[in-house]
């Protein structure tokens, strides 16, 4: 009996630590209030001041320079010398180009007395001929009275033809003569062109602003050897108005759909830290540049600065405001990402941080779909195999689908039913659902700069991985799959905060707008201003439960 009662008192201890441990460890919350005003989403980036309009001064000729007559800051005027080559060499070409055309003109006029002598030798000969032809004539009349013999007249037609034959060669060398006089002013015309190219690399010498405006760079000292055989080198860098400047931005693939003409940007500079720059969105280039296979987009912010406080070259922090709204309910971000003790991790990539504020569902551990702003909810289908929030069905399920549980099961599930896919495809598709679940898996432990690139990068490579096995009827299929995913993930999505109702967290259905970083826009029926929500668990030791990091969305 002694020892059944030991056993008693020994349980009924146990009992009574294990309630006042579960009692000291009851969490305490940190609340937040749902407050109205302006809300004000902006792309956030990095870029580079420069002139709106820059020339760079180069030289066109290759020589020493004798003289360099402009420096940093040296204000300039179109046509003002800046700089001297060296220019003896230059003048020798000239003397010379000179000295060759007055020797082609020399020429000329050898040709021209060449051919007044073939055309007075054609006179000559024509004259002879004349002669000879009336002799013959002569010839023939005493022949016909039978005064002279025939040898005599045969002898006076052949000397005829002689000079006939003579004519016809002075004519020909009449024409030679006017060929080479044409070949001699030709060469004449190019002795002109030479003489000029060699003026016009002599005037070369002198290097002239292009421009109105101020240098910026000085590239070049006097001495210095300037070598323009391939590529004309950079001597002088001239801003053409540092009163209107221009920021060079770089944006994120994921965020270029959101930038627009016109749109109103900020940005500081470290040299100026108190101070912030206005500026306007002038240009979006449409050339992308990949840089460790991160793709962005060249972003132009022209701006005043008409107290020239701001120099080329500093770099700005730019921020592009998207979109505004106002007078709209808003809460901070914690709130959205909250989950009581004991719920799965949701995640937190895009709550309160991209134009949705969070906006798509996401997959949690538990196999429940985890809507805008990280919250976890069960996989209730709907007709088409959707949830009674518009999304997918998310309900766990085993490996062999593919996906596991999550988000990943219901995008593996909807693929079945959609694109009804042979045995084969899917092994495939179990193969690459289980490649992509250890990826995102693996976003957990990164930072989240990082965490919206690289989902991003791993939701194009699991899109082009699965339409490589598809044929022509399932890709169009699937396309229209992606599409109607599209569209659910627009400016308004699904997302659950959670208010105390008699000292327990209750969940409160919520829609997402967009969010600043900090706040996020909420609206939603039992949700109004002043209203306070969940932000933090705090346990009786101290420790906050932070939100948790979960699946971002696929589609």
């Amino acid at each position: 009996m002694a020892a059944v009662a030991v056993v008693i008192a020994a349980a009924a201890g146990g009992t009574w630590w294990w309630t006042i441990r579960a009692a000291s460890e009851k969490p305490e919350y940190q609340l937040t209030r749902v407050e109205r005003g302006n809300i004000t989403a902006a792309v956030a980036a990095s870029g580079t001041i420069n002139p709106v309009a820059s020339v760079a001064v180069s030289s066109q000729i290759s020589g020493q320079l004798k003289e360099v007559l402009a420096d940093y800051n040296s204000v300039v005027r179109q046509g003002d010398v800046i700089a001297r080559i060296d220019s003896d060499t230059f003048l020798q070409r000239v003397n010379q180009a000179r000295a060759d055309l007055d020797a082609a003109g020399s020429q000329v006029l050898v040709q021209e007395s060449l051919v007044n002598q073939r055309k007075a030798e054609i006179s000559r000969a024509e004259v002879t001929l004349a002669e000879s032809r009336r002799d013959l004539a002569r010839k023939d009349e005493l022949l016909a009275k039978n005064f002279i013999a025939v040898a005599e007249r045969d002898r006076i037609a052949a000397q005829v033809r002689i000079q006939e034959e003579d004519v016809k060669t002075a004519r020909a060398g009449l024409l030679i003569a006017q060929a080479q006089l044409g070949s001699a002013g030709a060469a004449v015309k190019q002795r002109q062109a030479a003489l000029a190219g060699a003026k016009i690399d002599l005037e070369r010498t002198v290097i002239r602003s292009p421009v109105d405006g101020i240098v910026i760079r000085r590239a070049v000292d006097a001495g210095e050897m300037v070598a323009a055989s391939l590529q004309a080198p950079l001597m002088f860098m001239i801003a053409r108005n540092l009163s209107d400047m221009q920021v060079e931005t770089s944006i994120d693939e994921s965020d270029i759909s959101r930038i627009r003409l016109d749109q109103k940007a900020s940005f500081t500079v470290d040299a100026f830290p108190g101070r912030s720059f206005e500026g306007t969105v002038t240009q979006v280039r449409k050339s992308a540049q990949s840089v460790a296979n991160v793709v962005t987009y060249i972003v132009i912010v022209t701006f005043s600065n008409a107290d020239g406080a701001l120099q080329p070259g500093m770099t700005a922090n730019v921020r592009i405001v998207t979109e505004i709204r106002r007078d709209v309910l808003k809460i901070a971000n914690g709130a959205l990402r909250f989950r009581p003790p004991g719920e799965a991790s949701a995640s937190a990539v895009g709550a309160g941080g991209g134009k949705s504020g969070g906006g798509a569902a996401v997959g949690g551990d538990d196999g429940k779909a985890v809507a805008a702003g990280g919250a976890p909810r069960p996989a209730t289908a709907g007709p088409g195999g959707k949830s009674d929030a518009g999304q997918p069905t998310v309900a766990s399920q085993s490996g062999a689908t593919g996906g596991g549980g999550g988000q990943l099961g219901a995008i593996r599930r909807r693929l079945d039913e959609v694109l009804v896919p042979t045995p084969e495809q899917s092994r495939k598709l179990d193969a690459i659902f289980a490649a992509a679940r250890e990826k995102f898996i693996g976003l957990r432990a990164v930072a989240e700069e990082e965490r919206a690139k690289l989902v991003s990068v791993y939701r194009a490579e699991m899109r082009a991985m699965i339409t490589d096995i598809l044929d022509s009827g399932q890709k169009s299929r699937y396309a229209a799959l992606l599409q109607e995913a599209a569209g659910r993930s627009g400016t308004a999505a699904s997302g659950r905060v959670f208010v105390l109702d008699n000292g327990r967290p209750r969940a409160l259905a919520v829609r997402t707008g967009i969010s600043d970083g900090n706040a996020t826009e909420v609206s939603g029926a039992g949700l109004a201003e002043g209203a306070e929500v969940i932000i933090a668990a705090v346990a009786k030791s101290g420790t906050v439960r932070p939100a948790g990091a979960g699946l971002p969305r696929l589609f």
